[in-house]
């Protein structure tokens, strides 16, 4: 069978790759592109470790081939940082102690950026049910919600205090 060719944009830079026709999203992220801060959990959708968003959509890479990736724009946990910066999701789960293992923390730190792109005042309980796809075994989520609801407040003040 003939690989198949990828054209798209992962973490704003274009790239291409080779895959096979039944490769997961995931595996060409590992893989041929080298980004390996997604992470493989379940296989089957189920823990939100793989999850990446694919035109601002959250999506669980382990279940997107990746050749459906052609001419979309991918983001994924490496994507995150702005140079040697921490995004401010990213600093609030290190001061709340929102990590453990770290099997968890890469689409737990995805699914809450996309969540704070759509609804940059969630309450509490829209923040526990937007992160309910993504499984965590060490935290209790108590920590990682806290950090949530911190950084969308701090986010929504610097806004405030940048205009005129």
């Amino acid at each position: 069978m003939a690989k198949l060719h990828v054209s798209t944009i992962v973490n704003g830079e274009p790239m291409e790759f080779l895959c096979e026709p039944y490769e997961t999203m995931l595996d060409a992220l590992r893989g041929q592109l080298g980004l390996t801060g997604s992470k493989e959990g379940c296989s089957s959708g189920d823990c939100g470790a793989c999850s990446i968003t694919v035109d601002g959509r959250l999506v669980c890479s382990c279940l997107m081939l990746a050749a459906e990736a052609e001419g979309h724009e991918i983001r994924t946990i490496e994507g995150m940082a702005k140079g040697g910066r921490l995004h401010p999701l990213q600093q609030k789960f290190l001061e709340h102690a929102a990590l453990q293992c770290g099997i968890c923390t890469s689409g737990m730190l995805v699914a809450s950026e996309a969540l704070l792109a759509r609804n940059s005042n969630p309450t509490e309980e829209e923040v526990r049910f937007w992160l309910a796809g993504n499984l965590c075994r060490c935290t209790g989520y108590d920590k990682i919600v806290r950090a949530v609801m911190e950084t969308a407040a701090e986010m929504r003040q610097a806004i405030q205090e940048a205009r005129p």
